[in-house]
């Protein structure tokens, strides 16, 4: 299972030991965002929050969309560890999003429970994974931590366009914080690989 994200985010993540979950309101998929804001409304919650991750293998796509530029990256995590350790966490439900079309809703409308993990067919291809959740106190924080230790984390991913040189130091800084030495970290190759480019020499 995969976060994109950018460097920050992995820093923090390390140093703390926790995932952050954001409030959706102000995510690019409005319909989305609405569907989260109704369930809300429907259950009696004053905040959201959510924090999205791919079952998809590396695309193009993921690192297109979620992570362009040299500063994203991507934490692949152990799916079995995350869930264990969300279900420590009272209320906060992880699950696998369905993807739907309008026609199927017309036969079939969702249940109040479903919309949380609900979106259009046309996002199907980003395989989504979600963690979400609500809070009914007046005075709720920005943000919610979901505490994740490093054992589950199974590699981080630099940006492919990430200089080489850059990524070996980017590398070594996020290898010196504090129990993360022995951390699988690389540079993603899926846009420039050398073993693909010798093929081409091979049949030249």
């Amino acid at each position: 299972m995969r976060r994109y994200t950018e460097i920050p985010y992995v820093i923090d993540l390390l140093q703390t030991r926790a995932l952050v979950l954001v409030n959706p309101k102000a995510w690019d998929d409005r319909n989305d965002s609405f569907y989260i804001e109704q369930y809300a409304r429907s259950v009696g919650l004053r905040r959201t929050y959510a924090l999205c991750l791919t079952e998809a293998p590396e695309t193009y796509h993921h690192w297109r969309v979620f992570s362009h530029g040299s500063g994203g990256a991507c934490i692949t995590f152990d799916k079995e560890k995350l869930i264990k350790y969300a279900a420590k966490i009272k209320g906060l439900r992880a699950e696998s999003v369905r993807y739907r079309t309008i026609a199927q809703l017309r036969r079939k409308p969702p249940a109040t429970e479903d919309l949380p993990f609900l979106k259009r067919h046309a996002y199907t291809d980003e395989h989504e994974f979600r963690l979400f959740y609500g809070s009914t106190k007046k005075k709720a924080e920005p943000t919610v931590r979901m505490p994740v230790p490093l054992s589950a984390i199974e590699r981080i991913t630099l940006s492919p366009w990430l200089p080489r040189s850059v990524a070996l130091q980017v590398k070594g800084t996020l290898k010196a914080i504090k129990g993360c030495g022995g951390l699988e970290i690389y540079r993603s190759t899926l846009v420039e690989n050398d073993v693909w480019k010798g093929f081409a020499d091979n049949g030249a």
